[in-house]
């Protein structure tokens, strides 16, 4: 098989539930394909899989249909708004630890079909610090954690890093303050996530920028419409629009590593690893 280019796969993430990880994937996920991207959102919450629920489309079918043979990965991708493509996960499914050889074998397959049709992978991780949930970051090539003006959200994105780093050596995260009163807010939130890292940990973080706190998107969330489309000049989505300009501007993996099938087999690989 040739490859076209590279796929760029960030996971979403940040330990606490709550943070607004999922709304930032989505509207990230249609900022980039406003710039004429080709993006694919995998819903990677195994447990509470609700991106099709969030913007109100109906999954037919979802991932573990494919797994079980009885359709291909294309015929489970919900056309999203803004030519956002989407991949349902189904709510209950168990950790990849528990799939036949013969289902990795498909999942593989499936996901290194698709490679050449995006530019564009973004991961929508669950909530907390789970084998699933480091699975699936551990095999992306980048890492968006996502803080709030809560101390527990900090906390818990410190414990996501420390274990990334203590036990995986993954020394690279980028950060969004999302829901924030002020520019001095956000910047705070990561200075107090930096501190307690530069203190125990080897890593590096970038600040990616901040989310200001918009009434519209409970509103956007109410109509089941992504925020970009009810209020697209509100100042959040003005402020996401702006990171997802940084995000295009992120490095392309090299060698094989970027490419969707190696995705998916560094995700086996971890996963059958945390059993």
């Amino acid at each position: 098989m040739s490859y076209s280019r590279p796929v760029q796969v960030i996971a979403v993430t940040g330990g606490k539930g709550g943070v607004g990880k999922t709304n930032l994937s989505i509207n990230i996920g249609i900022a980039l394909a406003e710039m004429q991207r080709r993006v694919v959102l995998l819903d990677a919450d195994l447990g509470l899989a609700n991106i099709d629920v969030l913007l109100g489309l109906r999954a037919k079918h979802n991932i573990a249909d494919v797994l079980n043979g009885e359709v291909d990965l294309k015929d489970i991708l919900l056309n999203g708004p803004g030519g956002l493509k989407i991949v349902p996960a189904s709510s209950g499914v168990q950790s990849m630890t528990t799939l036949t050889s013969q289902q990795h074998g498909a999942l593989i397959h499936a996901f290194s079909g698709l490679d050449q049709h995006i530019d564009t992978m973004i991961v929508d991780t669950a909530a907390g610090i789970s084998d699933s949930v480091i699975s699936f970051v551990r095999a992306s090539t980048e890492t968006l954690v996502v803080v709030c003006d809560e101390p527990s959200s900090i906390t818990d994105a410190y414990a996501l890093i420390k274990i990334l780093n203590k036990e995986y050596r993954q020394t690279r995260f980028r950060v969004i303050a999302n829901m924030t009163r002020t520019l001095q807010e956000g910047q705070g939130l990561f200075n107090k996530l930096q501190t307690v890292c530069d203190r125990f940990l080897d890593v590096t973080l970038q600040y990616v920028g901040h989310v200001p706190f918009d009434e519209n998107v409970r509103k956007a969330v109410q109509k089941q419409t992504p925020l970009l489309n009810f209020a697209p000049r509100c100042r959040a989505a003005q402020a996401i629009r702006s990171i997802a300009q940084k995000v295009d501007e992120w490095p392309l993996p090299n060698g094989p590593q970027g490419h969707l099938e190696f995705f998916v087999e560094r995700l086996l690989e971890t996963s059958s690893a945390r059993m």
